[in-house]
């Protein structure tokens, strides 16, 4: 095992079970796989492993303390990625997920980027659970781009250059079009495209024989096809709510959601005197928010 402690940095060139006097640790009992680059600069690190797993090209970079990552068995198909994991961050891959070419993956400031079984990668995809840099309002000096969990159902084929960013919610069978960029829901077996995506087809079911790699090399129905467990209609959608204040109702904090930006802002002035002692938040600041409030009062 290669190793180089420059700059209080552990680097590891081979992926194989390993554990250091910082609790960094890799739990895995597969052969050694050469070629990857795992990186420990805090402690409490842990990348897990599955015995099968099939990798191409792998740099896991752990910047700061208690990260984990998980990564499944594949049956078929490798996973290349460049996966970064800060402070108190989760990335977790499920079995059978695959990429054309190297992935990008972040999940800082207590995140988790979690992709579920069957998830087919094309080229250029990126999942950023954060944008790498605060930007803040000069007014308040509050942070305006709160990192945010993405969470990708099984069975999801993500095409050239699709990209997820923080809040990405994509629901099992569905298809995410070239080029696209999501930071909201998406419901499943549905495809979405466009910048924002949205969805621009219901009820639809993907598998992933080759048009021109697997025979027959025309297939205008599902006759030749071998029907996977994820075909279903679409799910109705929920109202949309995204906007949300946190405010004190019957004395504990509890979140309080709106459909628009106007009707939120009508309950704020109608509520509120302080528009400090309520701001208007995407609903997962909320979520944060409360979780917070409610720890400081215990």
């Amino acid at each position: 095992m290669d190793l180089d402690y420059s700059w209080n940095m552990v680097v590891l060139n081979v992926l194989s079970a390993y554990k250091d006097d910082n609790n960094n640790r890799i739990a895995y009992d597969g052969p050694d796989i050469l070629g990857v680059r795992i990186e420990f600069s805090g402690a409490g690190n842990t990348l897990t492993v599955a015995q099968n797993v099939r990798i191409d090209k792998l740099t896991v970079v752990f910047d700061c303390d208690n990260g984990t990552m998980s990564m499944g068995n594949s049956r078929f198909g490798r996973f290349s990625g460049w996966i970064r994991i800060g402070q108190d961050s989760e990335v977790r891959l499920g079995e059978n997920v695959t990429t054309t070419n190297t992935c990008v993956i972040s999940a800082v400031e207590g995140t988790s980027v979690i992709v579920g079984d069957d998830v087919m990668l094309a080229s250029e995809n990126e999942l950023r659970a954060d944008d790498g840099h605060a930007i803040f309002d000069v007014h308040s000096e509050k942070r305006v781009n709160h990192s945010e969990n993405i969470i990708v159902g099984n069975h999801v084929w993500l095409a050239k250059r699709a990209v997820l960013l923080g809040g990405a919610r994509v629901g099992s069978g569905s298809v995410i079009g070239f080029g696209s960029l999501v930071s909201g829901a998406v419901p499943n077996n549905c495809v979405a495209a466009g910048v924002p995506a949205r969805v621009i087809r219901r009820d639809v079911a993907w598998e992933r024989p080759h048009l021109s790699l697997s025979r027959p090399y025309y297939k205008p129905d599902a006759s030749s096809i071998t029907k996977s467990d994820y075909w279903a209609t679409t799910a109705a959608e929920e109202p949309a709510r995204p906007y949300a204040v946190v405010s004190d109702i019957a004395g504990e904090p509890a979140i309080v959601t709106f459909g628009t930006e106007a009707e939120a802002r009508a309950w704020l002035k109608e509520n509120s005197s302080d528009a400090e002692a309520f701001p208007l938040l995407k609903r997962a600041e909320a979520d944060k928010l409360l979780a917070a409030e409610k720890a400081s009062r215990i």
